[in-house]
């Protein structure tokens, strides 16, 4: 029977404290929904990376100041320090959605882990990604230095065309008609996808009328529970912008369902779908919508700044105004709610979500291609989120502001971020390793 070795019980006793304070309470309601997604991040260290979040910036937060201090290290400062940053930036986050002028686009996906923190946090949980897929892929070292030079170049490149500036006409979005390589390939596969085709997989015609089909993850809700999600719908609704009123009747609700999520970042969450009157009387063009816990983000146990706490009213609240901060034109049924006095975030179940798929990118020039499309991305990003964004909690130019701080050592970024990836990949092949014998040696809490 394998068990950690005697060196790795300091570090196996600290993942299980970091993943007690993340995850103790909604393991403790679901254990079912945490086996399988413990199982989900057993399979690879890079999907244990993408599950611990919180052990990243557990981690992070003792590399800089340490926790209940203000972050500081190199390129951070009073204003850099204090960007809106995604949160989870790792290599497959990344993906397609319809905007709200009905474009489709390629950027940066899943804000669920969205807050305000320093930049680079950013930048060094991307550049860690790409060392652990560059390793599951057999790249060499140096191949992997080259993939996060070729990142931190990029992101270095458009953030200080955004801050001399270059306007939005200029550093135009990846779309159909800019995008090329891999990135065009996903926008084109979302391209594809329709509409009708998410109604056949989820609903059926019964009585003349389109309702959710039963099985396939559906639970049927009770009378009080569907009152109270009908409630926090009405609530909802008041949180959307004008422009996405365009028709009083598209908010008329078909039918209601319960979900209970079990993927890697909403087990134990629970969530319901909503099956809403579309733009027309025709059933194909139907619309689904869910609504979800918002979870408390992994950052936010590591910045202290009240007046950033203060500023949402809660987690849902914070999910949906920090994706509208950071990814512009937004999804136009975005929005927040209560339910059983959590924070909600309500967002539709969009026909045409692709995300970028790294198991057929094995060549390292292809992918230095992406890598590179995937910095200026995050650049855009992180600029869109300031003193233009319509929030008041970043009230400066972002870009500006981190244009400034690499300029200052302009030839540090790239070897910073390439010695952090090395650095941290390693510890999280190890990390995976030892949560794996904790795991399967019954040694995790409540499983």
């Amino acid at each position: 029977m394998s068990v950690p070795q005697l060196d790795d019980e300091p570090r196996g006793e600290e993942i299980l404290a970091v993943l007690d304070t993340a995850f103790g309470e909604l393991l403790a309601a679901d254990p079912a929904a945490f086996r399988v997604k413990f199982r989900k991040m057993a399979a690879s260290a890079f999907a244990f990376y993408r599950g611990t979040a919180s052990l990243f910036y557990h981690d992070l937060s003792a590399e800089h100041a340490g926790r209940g201090a203000a972050p500081s290290g190199p390129y951070l400062d009073e204003r850099t320090s204090r960007v809106w940053i995604h949160g989870d930036l790792h290599a497959e986050n990344f993906g397609t959605y319809m905007d709200s002028n009905g474009r489709l686009v390629f950027n940066v996906n899943d804000f669920d882990e969205a807050y305000v923190g320093p930049f680079l946090w950013d930048l060094k949980r991307f550049a860690a990604s790409m060392a652990l897929i560059g390793y599951a892929k057999a790249l060499s070292d140096e191949q992997i230095t080259d993939l996060v030079s070729v990142y931190a170049a990029a992101y270095r490149e458009r953030i200080h065309a955004l801050a001399t500036g270059a306007k939005d006409d200029e550093v135009p979005p990846f779309t159909l008609d800019t995008a090329q390589g891999p990135l065009l390939d996903v926008l084109r596969d979302a391209r594809s996808l329709t509409r009708f085709s998410l109604l056949d997989s989820m609903t059926e015609i019964r009585d003349f009328e389109r309702r959710f089909a039963p099985g396939g993850g559906a639970v049927e809700l009770d009378a009080a529970t569907r009152y109270k999600v009908l409630a926090a719908f009405d609530g909802y609704l008041e949180t959307l912008p004008d422009s996405s009123l365009a028709r009083p009747d598209s908010y008329r609700v078909k039918d209601v369902v319960g979900r209970r999520g079990i993927g890697i970042g909403s087990a134990g969450l629970p969530s319901y779908n909503i099956l809403l009157e579309g733009h027309s009387d025709a059933l194909e063009n139907d619309v689904v919508i869910y609504v979800k816990q918002a979870q408390t983000p992994a950052v936010s146990r590591h910045i202290t700044d009240p007046a950033v706490r203060e500023y949402f009213l809660h987690e849902g609240h914070r999910t949906v105004i920090s994706q509208r901060a950071l990814q512009a034109h937004a999804d136009p049924w975005l929005g927040w709610t209560e339910l059983d006095g959590a924070g909600q975030l309500v967002a539709e179940v969009s026909p045409y979500a692709v995300d970028l798929d790294w198991s057929d990118l094995d060549d390292p020039e292809e992918m230095a291609l992406v890598v590179a499309d995937l910095g200026r991305a995050t650049a855009a990003m992180h600029a869109a989120a300031d003193d233009t964004s319509g929030e008041s909690l970043v009230p400066f130019s972002t870009e500006r502001a981190i244009d400034a701080a690499i300029a200052a050592d302009e030839d540090g970024l790239v070897p910073l971020l390439v010695d952090f990836a090395h650095d941290y990949g390693a510890r999280a092949r190890r990390d995976h390793q030892i949560f794996l014998d904790l795991f399967r040696n019954g040694r995790i809490p409540g499983l």
